[in-house]
């Protein structure tokens, strides 16, 4: 087994997706799972509504690893799941047009997918980076590995071919063997790190999805949004900073008062709370605007003066000099390098 992680308090839930997933697993396996995890199975037509605490499902992964000695479980439990499993929010992930698309609606709605320690995303270079902070405690291996297992998994039924990452971090120490894990992300993997990580090139942000359905995608991310505005307030600040500086952003340039009034905080209180985790404002407004454009021009229906409209410019031109602060090119030579990754 993995070894021991000092027990702390650890905060989040996910979604009942999880617990009907082991269920399932153990079931083919002729285990009796009701009896072993001491919990009813969730309806198939609950898809994901009820919520578990991270806590109650670590010790189900436990007392299932456990059980079939498997100190793997996590990595092999999360192969197994595909979109159907989430309902709307699979729904929504194979209707986008592309992996770009797919992955800025996993942080939009994340919370509906996995709401433990938030998604970030940032660019590094050529490559894009998630990461996953333990600001909400460190769940464990077993909780990690699935998590991480089930995203790349979602992928690659997404697109349909498989996906490999650059690099694979967990902040958890290492297994005795590590080799199980280069050989299924096939990708170096490394322990004992800062944050969980998982580092992408930025060319397979332009893969097409296999189902892409713009008009569906709009009625599901409707449902998704119901489904977001039944979740208990969300007590991650910085999440609610990034969401509503992406509603306003359309509307101009949103100032910090702004922001600070839509939160029913003051402005001083706002700005304290970003810094304690170093974060400045402008800076995150400024890469919530870039990834919001380059969500938007990887759908080649959207033309450039409706994308700086979108982002809250009253010109073009202004965008297009934003954007070659940000990327280093114009936003149509951006696109035409995305449309070229993907005919390749």
């Amino acid at each position: 087994m993995h070894p021991t992680i000092a027990e702390q308090p650890v905060r989040g839930v996910v979604p009942s997706t999880y617990v009907r997933l082991l269920y399932e697993y153990l079931e083919k396996r002729g285990v009796a799972t009701a009896a072993l995890l001491g919990v009813a199975a969730p309806e198939a037509a609950d898809r994901g509504s009820l919520r578990y605490p991270v806590t109650a499902w670590r010790t189900l992964l436990q007392r299932a690893a456990e059980h079939l000695h498997d100190p793997l479980l996590g990595l092999h439990l999360g192969q197994t799941i595909t979109p159907a499993h989430f309902g709307v929010m699979g729904y929504v992930l194979l209707a986008c047009p592309n992996l770009g698309a797919a992955l800025a609606r996993t942080m939009q709605y994340q919370r509906l997918l996995y709401d433990v320690n938030p998604m970030r995303s940032t660019m590094d270079g050529s490559d894009l980076l998630l990461e996953w902070g333990i600001e909400q405690g460190r769940p464990g291996p077993l909780v990690d590995e699935c998590a991480i297992t089930a995203l790349l998994q979602l992928i690659n039924n997404a697109t349909g071919r498989r996906i490999v990452a650059t690099e694979i971090r967990f902040v958890n120490p290492a297994p005795a063997d590590i080799q199980p894990y280069r050989e299924w992300f096939g990708c170096p993997v490394l322990f004992d790190q800062p944050e969980t990580s998982i580092r992408f090139p930025q060319t397979l942000l332009a893969l097409p999805l296999r189902q892409p359905d713009t008009v569906l995608l709009n009625v599901l991310e409707r449902q998704a949004d119901d489904l977001m505005a039944q979740l208990p307030p969300s007590d991650d600040f910085e999440q609610a900073v990034r969401r509503c500086i992406a509603r306003l952003v359309r509307e101009g340039q949103p100032e910090l008062d702004l922001v600070a009034n839509e939160l029913h905080v003051s402005t001083r209180t706002l700005h304290r709370r970003l810094a304690a985790s170093g974060i400045n404002f402008k800076e995150l407004r400024e890469n919530i605007r870039q990834r919001l454009a380059e969500d938007y021009l990887a759908d080649p229906r959207l033309q450039l003066a409706e994308i700086a409209q979108l982002l809250g410019y009253s010109e073009q031109s202004a965008f297009t000099r934003a954007f070659r602060r940000w990327n280093g090119q114009a936003p149509y030579a951006y696109r035409l390098s995305l449309l070229s990754s993907a005919a390749n």
